[in-house]
């Protein structure tokens, strides 16, 4: 098939947190250099491509898994490699190449999407991911957006506590903390050591967001897939968009969104059964997958 490009706007439904920076208990978004028209350059929030590729590789594997239900039955090389892109090591056979290269990429399309390291080689996938750019001022002439908001004002700094249920009353009873020793002087100034309790049990961090209703605009590029990798990648976007999550601290609200996806290109009329693929070529793809051992 031809490369197929999606151009991406996504809002925000809840707010999304991105980690860069940490100055003390202050976790900042990750920032990048954007050089405006006028010629000077601004620091401005970005969310990596990584993130959104990251994401959809995760989506990706466990349909996979779904359907193969290979579950207990992959080495940890081969699985990372799915789910993480895996790590390029040493290989203690023959590095993976050639027709057992193509055999992987053909039978397994999140391995010809998303490509992996393993078994002593870099696989390279088809598909491209843009970074995730807010809508603000100083990036007006990358988005083709209209707003007024700087990026300055575009973020929010959330806050949160981390405390210790030591002190709640169905904790389990554990050993005493022993007091902490401290310097008091009397109004003549001669010091005296005091015992005190323990430092609080409860510490205020913060972390910076895009609040909800932010935009974003990205890009999603599949270069000539097959028609099985590009079956699959349908699925794969269908899934992420129907309960779309993006960078950080996802497990307690951040990161929900809306996703509109507009295709450059025509949805194809014959599209493969990618399941019935797996399922019927099981045995196969197992067999393929140790290659990444």
């Amino acid at each position: 098939m031809a490369t197929i490009k999606w151009d991406a706007t996504l809002t925000a439904t809840s707010s999304i947190a991105h980690g860069g920076e940490t100055r003390g208990t202050i976790t900042l978004l990750r920032r990048e250099l954007i050089a405006h028209p006028a010629g000077h350059l601004v620091h401005v929030p970005v969310i990596s491509g990584n993130t959104l590729r990251g994401r959809l590789r995760r989506v990706g594997e466990e349909l996979l898994r779904d359907v193969l239900g290979y579950e207990g039955l992959l080495h940890p090389a081969a699985a990372h490699a799915l789910r993480g892109g895996g790590s390029l090591a040493k290989a203690s056979h023959e590095p993976l190449s050639g027709n057992r290269l193509q055999r992987l990429r053909n039978l397994v399309p999140q391995i010809g999407i998303f490509g992996a390291a393993g078994g002593g080689a870099i696989i390279d996938g088809a598909l491209d991911v843009g970074k995730v750019i807010p809508h603000v001022a100083e990036t007006n002439h990358i988005t083709g957006a209209a707003t007024t908001v700087s990026a300055f004002t575009a973020t929010q700094i959330e806050a949160y506590t981390r405390q210790d249920d030591s002190i709640s009353h169905d904790f389990a009873h554990v050993i005493a903390a022993q007091p902490t020793a401290h310097l008091t002087f009397d109004p003549v100034g001669s010091p005296e050591i005091h015992e005190r309790p323990g430092p609080s049990q409860q510490m205020l961090f913060n972390i910076e967001t895009f609040p909800s209703g932010t935009k974003f605009a990205t890009w999603i590029r599949l270069r000539r897939p097959t028609d099985l990798e590009f079956a699959f990648f349908t699925d794969v976007l269908d899934t992420f968009a129907a309960d779309a999550r993006i960078g950080g601290r996802i497990g307690i609200g951040h990161g929900q969104i809306h996703v509109d996806l507009r295709s450059t290109a025509g949805p194809s009329t014959a599209l493969v059964d990618w399941r019935c693929h797996a399922k019927d070529n099981r045995d196969d793809i197992l067999d393929a997958l140790g290659g990444l051992v």
